[in-house]
């Protein structure tokens, strides 16, 4: 934490090597922070987020299915192009 400045814009994310599921799917959940200060603490959260999902059911990554990019992904330009997407 100490090599980022405070003029870096950052996006924190981990990679989970067991994810949780939603009925077998992966999913992200997106939310919208600002942090106005670190000292003192001054956070806003916005009030609306964003879930996402995969469209194919999550099997662990193995050879067979490392290339199913519908099943690891959550992003939606990925997604889209399955007919099983369902756009709300």
């Amino acid at each position: 934490m100490e090599s980022i400045s405070s003029s870096d814009h950052c996006v924190v994310q981990e990679y989970l090597q067991d994810p949780y599921l939603i009925d077998g799917l992966k999913f992200d959940l997106r939310i919208y922070v600002l942090v106005k200060s670190i000292n003192p603490l001054k956070i806003f959260l916005y009030r609306e987020g964003m879930a996402r999902f995969s469209t194919v059911k999550y099997e662990k990554p193995k050879k067979g299915n490392l290339k199913n990019l519908c099943m690891h992904l959550t992003n939606y330009a990925v997604n889209k192009k399955n007919p099983e997407f369902q756009k709300n």
